[in-house]
C-alpha cells in the first residue's frame, strides 16, 4: 500500500491499523493525516506507548493521555479516579480520533485498559467509546516489557479483547523510504523474514570495527550503555554537580516507583553533559525524549539545559507519585527528569532515525531487538558494530506468520479503494 492509498482510507474515518517496516513512513503518514485533522478542526489525542516516539509527534504517552499511568489491571476504585480527573476526561470525550504510536510496545492487557477506560469515561458500549483509532507501529520490533511481569491474554496488542472488538482495517506500507542502500534492504529483509544466511552474514560482518565513528552509541543493556555516559562524563573539564534522589512511602510502593521510571538514585552532572529529559513538562517546554546539552547551572545549583531545538530550559527536580483512590498520597520519588544521553539502550531507540551509530548486539536477548538497532540508520556506512550474537538476526516466528496475515488484509483493502473509485 502507499502512503497516499493508507491516507485515503484514514481520511474516510475508518479505524486503522498502519504498519509495514522500518523506513516506510508510517511517522509521515500520522503526521500528515494529523495535519488534515487540525485543518478540519477535529479534536485529536496523540499518543504513543513510550515517552521517545511520542515526542516525534509532539503527542504523549498513552499511559499519561488516558490517565492509567503505571497500572497493570483496572479496578472500580481505579477507573473512578480516572474519571474524577478533569483534563483527562475532558481530552477523552473531546477527542474525534486517537493515535496511539509504537504499538507493538503496548501489551495486551495494557490496550484492554485503555478500551475500557475510553468506553466507560464516554458513556459508550462502542470499542473505544466510538472514536476513531489509529494503532501505527511495527510487531517485527520490540515486544511489550510488562513491569509485573504478568502476560495479560498474549504478549502483543493483537492478542487483544480490545484489538479484536475494533477488527481495525490494516494498511501496509510497503514504499521505503528511510533505507536506498540495497545491500542494506537485504540485510533488514533477510531478518525480517527469519532466513538470514551467510551472504548477510558476511555483509555485517564487514560493519564489525574497532574503532569509533562518532555515532550515537546503542547497547542492549542499560549498564553498559551507563559505562559510556559515565566515561563521556569523566572527559569534561568542568567540576561535578550532584544529584540524590529522595523518597517517601512504604520501601514496596517506592520500589514500584524506581522500576516504573528511568531517573538515576545518583545523577552527576557536568557543563557539557550530554541528556536527556524523562518526564513530560509541556508548560516547561520539554518531553520525555527530549534532548539537550547542560549549558550553566543556575543560583540555585540547577542545571540550564539548552535542547537540540535551541530552547533553554531550567531543570527543577520533578515527583513520580502513587496515589489511592481518593488522591491520598502513599508514595513519591524526587529526583531531576534527566539522565545522560552518549548512550541509550536500543528499547529507548525505537523510532529514532540515525545518521551514524556504534552499536554492540552481543548481547541482545530478545527476538527483534537487532533488528531494531541495525533499522535506526540510514545506509550500512553509518553502522560500527561491536559485536553481534544470532539473537539479533532473529523475529519471532509468531510475528513473521501475522506479519503474512497483515499482507493479505492490506491488500484486500486496497483492492476494496480501488472498486470504490472505479
Amino acid at each position: 500500500m502507499t502512503q497516499e492509498e493508507a491516507l485515503q482510507i484514514l481520511k474516510s474515518g475508518r479505524s486503522v491499523f498502519l504498519t509495514g517496516p522500518a523506513g516506510s513512513g508510517k511517522t509521515y503518514v500520522l503526521k500528515e493525516y494529523i495535519r488534515f485533522l487540525r485543518k478540519e478542526k477535529k479534536p485529536v489525542g496523540i499518543t504513543a506507548s513510550t515517552g521517545v516516539a511520542a515526542t516525534h509527534l509532539n503527542g504523549m504517552t498513552i499511559h499519561s493521555w488516558t490517565g492509567m499511568g503505571i497500572l497493570d489491571t483496572l479496578t472500580k476504585n481505579d477507573l473512578s479516579k480516572i474519571m474524577r480527573k478533569k483534563n483527562v476526561k475532558s481530552r477523552i470525550c473531546n477527542s474525534h480520533v486517537l493515535i496511539i504510536d509504537e504499538i507493538s510496545m503496548l501489551s495486551a492487557g495494557s490496550i484492554n485498559i485503555v478500551e475500557e477506560i475510553m468506553r466507560k469515561t464516554r458513556g459508550s458500549w462502542d470499542p473505544f467509546g466510538g472514536i476513531q483509532v489509529i494503532l501505527c507501529g511495527d510487531f517485527f520490533q520490540l515486544p511489550p516489557v510488562n513491569r509485573s511481569g504478568i502476560e495479560s491474554m498474549g504478549q502483543f496488542a493483537y492478542h487483544s479483547r480490545a484489538w479484536r472488538e475494533l477488527n481495525p482495517d490494516v494498511c501496509y506500507l510497503t514504499e521505503q523510504y528511510r533505507h536506498q542502500d540495497q545491500d542494506y534492504i537485504k540485510v533488514l529483509n533477510a531478518i525480517r523474514t527469519n532466513s538470514v544466511d551467510n551472504q548477510i552474514i558476511e555483509i555485517l560482518n564487514q560493519r564489525i570495527k574497532s574503532g569509533s565513528n562518532g555515532g550515537t552509541n546503542l547497547y542492549t543493556h542499560n549498564v553498559d550503555a551507563d559505562k559510556i555516559n559515565d566515561r563521556e562524563l569523566a572527559k569534561l573539564d568542568d567540576k561535578e554537580v550532584v544529584f540524590h534522589m529522595h523518597s517517601s512511602g512504604p520501601t514496596a510502593l517506592v520500589n514500584v516507583l524506581y522500576k516504573s521510571c528511568l531517573a538515576s538514585e545518583v545523577l552527576i552532572l557536568k557543563k557539557g553533559a550530554f541528556v536527556m529529559f524523562l518526564r513530560n513538562n509541556f508548560e516547561e517546554g520539554y518531553v520525555n525524549g527530549t534532548f539537550g546539552v547542560v549549558d550553566s547551572f543556575d543560583n540555585e545549583g540547577c542545571p540550564v539545559v539548552r535542547t537540540n531545538q535551541g530552547r533553554f530550559i531550567h531543570v527543577l527536580p520533578e515527583d513520580w507519585r502513587i496515589e489511592n483512590e481518593s488522591g491520598k498520597l502513599l508514595a513519591s520519588i524526587t529526583q531531576l527528569p534527566l539522565r545522560l544521553a552518549w548512550a541509550i539502550t536500543i528499547h529507548k531507540s525505537q523510532g529514532m532515525t540515525i545518521d551514524t551509530a556504534e552499536m554492540d548486539l552481543s548481547k541482545c536477548f530478545e527476538p527483534g531487538m537487532g533488528y531494531v538497532a541495525l533499522s535506526r540508520v540510514r545506509t550500512l556506512k553509518g553502522i560500527s558494530l561491536r559485536g553481534i550474537n544470532q539473537m539479533a538476526l532473529r523475529v519471532s516466528p509468531e510475528v513473521v506468520d501475522m506479519d503474512k496475515d497483515f499482507r493479505l488484509l492490506s491488500e484486500q483493502v486496497v483492492k476494496g479503494l480501488h472498486k470504490k473509485v472505479e
